[in-house]
């Protein structure tokens, strides 16, 4: 049974991005690196020998499309399967009949399993891999999310992972074309004129989603009465009060969100402030947590900056106390400052290095014991021990003494080593007199 199948009466209901849906791969718009003539992909499900995939990409993009339309080229069983409210009984009992049916049968069955990012490692993902192991099931996952993030290793060293991206300008003029045209499925039934303004509005404002696109224009329509030459007139007013505001493509808990912070700090440590705004604007405007863009501040400040310019650790934690004094909206503007100063601030990564370096002496190499005139003296028998000897440098000229401080094993190793940049000009200059 075709589980993607709707009765007609449910057709017309449905809304437009669902009428509209491909159904076949002559239909499908976009993807061309993977389902384009004589891709891999294409060729297997064309063919009816597709092993299991993992596709991945944002949100309208076509990934449940395309496995719409494999369930309706196979010959095989084909079995959608809720990642959320599928426990491990019924995953197993779905794996049961799939084992029967090519055992006493010779039939294949196709699990698919949208968000599949939501399976629980361990139980839910561990009993789907023994199946797609052992051939019983070929799988096919779709996800928002880097599968390499969410899923269980061996699961996806057993799968291809197909990568989709947002669909071009291109790609969704031809949807709304398409839709504005075809009588049966879409709103051919319809006199529209589709200002050229009001159609870049719409793609612009989509973020590459085709159910966006879709949706904003039938609600334009549909809410459009004729004009007296009985067209409705959709202007870029009329889009722009269908679609109130621009897709911002941001799942805090997803694979974009670690796209856009990576991109964040990026840009601040490129010394790009209009970027590294940019993308502050981007988490914001998508509910993105402030602690949490302030917490990787506080830490760049050190890991990118660090003495070349100590200011900046101030200025972090400056903007962290206005945001918890302050809060939001009005906490963007210091957080805002504090994001210029640090991206326009002079560079150095000496302090990670340095720290990184030490930790790793410590792992690797025999440290040694502190050196007896460094040992604590401050009880009763310290003199006898040979704990003495130490020189305390305010009582020399500089306030400085040359003395042994690392241990005998580690004596002449440098861990922290100034760069030329900003205040650590000085540090350098400092050292190396010394």
């Amino acid at each position: 049974m075709d589980l993607f199948s709707l009765s007609q009466n449910s057709l017309q209901a449905a809304p437009l991005a669902e009428r509209m849906r491909p159904r076949n791969l002559d239909e499908y718009i976009g993807q061309q690196h993977i389902v384009g003539p004589g891709k891999l992909l294409r060729r297997a499900i064309e063919a009816d020998k597709l092993g299991s995939i993992i596709l991945y990409g944002p949100p309208g993009t076509g990934k449940t499309t395309l496995a719409t339309i494999i369930s309706q080229m196979t010959s095989a069983d084909f079995v959608k399967i809720n990642a959320v409210s599928s426990g491990v009984a019924e995953i197993r009992a779905e794996i049961k009949k799939a084992r029967d049916n090519l055992n006493y049968y010779g039939k294949k069955t196709i699990f698919f399993i949208d968000e599949i990012h939501s399976l629980k490692r361990g139980n839910q993902q561990d009993c789907l891999l023994e199946a797609v192991e052992k051939g019983e099931v070929t799988l096919i996952g779709a996800t928002t999310e880097n599968p390499y993030f969410e899923l269980n290793g061996a699961l996806l060293s057993r799968s291809r992972i197909f990568q989709l991206t947002e669909l071009t300008a291109d790609d969704l003029k031809q949807l709304v074309v398409r839709a504005l045209q075809d009588e049966e499925r879409g709103l051919g039934m319809y006199k529209v004129k589709l200002e050229q303004a009001a159609l870049e509005h719409l793609i612009d404002m989509a973020g590459g989603d085709a159910r966006n696109v879709l949706n904003a224009l039938e609600l334009a329509v549909l809410s459009t009465a004729p004009g007296p030459d009985g067209y409705r007139h959709i202007t870029e007013a009329v889009i722009e009060d269908s679609t109130q505001q621009r897709v911002v493509r941001y799942d805090k808990s997803g694979d974009n969100h670690y796209d856009v912070i990576s991109a964040f700090i990026k840009s601040i440590r490129g010394s790009d402030p209009d970027a590294a705004l940019h993308y502050y604007a981007r988490m914001t405007a998508a509910g993105e947590d402030q602690r949490f863009i302030v917490r990787r501040l506080i830490v760049h400040a050190s890991e990118d900056i660090g003495m070349a310019d100590p200011q900046a650790m101030l200025m972090a934690h400056a903007a962290w106390n206005a945001l918890e004094t302050v809060g939001m909206p009005e906490a963007r503007i210091p957080i805002a400052q504090c994001i210029i100063y640090l991206a326009t601030a002079p560079k150095s990564n000496s302090v990670i290095c340095a720290i990184d370096q030490a930790l790793a002496d410590i792992k690797n190499k025999p440290i040694g014991r502190v050196p007896p005139h460094l040992r604590d003296t401050h009880y009763r028998g310290a003199k006898e021990l040979g704990h003495t000897g130490y020189k305390y440098p305010h009582n020399y000229p500089g306030h400085y003494v040359e003395q042994q401080y690392m241990p005998d094993n580690l004596q002449g190793t440098v861990y922290y080593q100034p760069s030329d940049q900003g205040k650590e000009k000085l540090i350098k200059k400092q050292t190396a007199a010394d």
